[in-house]
């Protein structure tokens, strides 16, 4: 048994327009919507290997310069999906220590996300054992 975790679940955001997030994560990163089973007003969005959460808030804070970042599988075709949108990115940086690639977007809430590419890196990445199999040996 470890005593790290295995990743993170989700992170929560707020928005102060929650089927103007739905709509912008379903289109910008092709994410589904949850609808919850409770009375929550939580927005839960999935992408199947990451989940994010977004409470209905009436005004918004200003978050910068916190964000959270999404690695993507194809840096050009990713940027050219932008483009089709209509969402403007910060000038991309390729840090010189491993090449990777990064640049920033906003979403509606003028939450920022900052978008990475490795171009070597394995999607997705492998994982030591499966969590489900840890589960079943826990409980028995």
């Amino acid at each position: 048994m470890s005593g790290r975790p295995a990743y993170i679940h989700h992170v929560n955001f707020p928005t102060t327009d929650p089927e103007r997030t739905i709509e912008w994560y379903t289109t910008v990163f092709g994410m589904k919507y949850i609808k919850p089973k409770s009375n929550t007003k939580v927005v839960l969005m999935t992408q199947g290997n990451f989940d994010l959460h977004f409470t209905p808030v009436e005004e918004m804070d200003r978050m910068a310069p916190y964000h959270f970042a999404v690695e993507v599988e194809d840096w050009h075709g990713f940027l050219a999906h932008l483009r089709e949108l209509g969402i403007r990115h910060t000038r991309p940086i390729t840090r010189p220590e491993n090449n990777s690639m990064f640049c920033y977007i906003h979403d509606p809430d003028h939450t920022m996300i900052e978008l990475v590419y490795h171009h070597r890196r394995q999607f997705p990445p492998p994982m030591e054992h499966d969590p489900a199999e840890k589960a079943q040996e826990v409980q028995a």
